[in-house]
């Protein structure tokens, strides 16, 4: 998959991240685990667009790491819906 695909992919999943979010019922927990989920799922393609301005290959391994941690923290909240 090239950057391009990617970043449109990633950007598509922050709009869906935040509507479906928006579309949850408000209570103290959920408005909690919905902001959690909005700051990481948002924050995938925000850090996969810094990983492609890397200054090294190591900085960009580490962006992308980056990335791999905020994924798994997305899908770690998801299941709770």
């Amino acid at each position: 998959m090239d950057e391009k695909i990617f970043k449109a992919r990633t950007k598509k999943l922050a709009v869906a991240i935040i509507k479906q979010m928006d579309k949850l019922p408000h209570s103290r927990s959920a408005d909690v685990i919905a902001k959690q989920i909005i700051r990481s799922g948002t924050s995938i393609g925000a850090n996969y667009r810094a990983a492609c301005r890397a200054k090294s290959t190591a900085d960009m391994i580490n962006k992308l790491k980056i990335v791999e941690e905020e994924t798994d923290e997305s899908g770690y909240f998801l299941n709770y819906f």
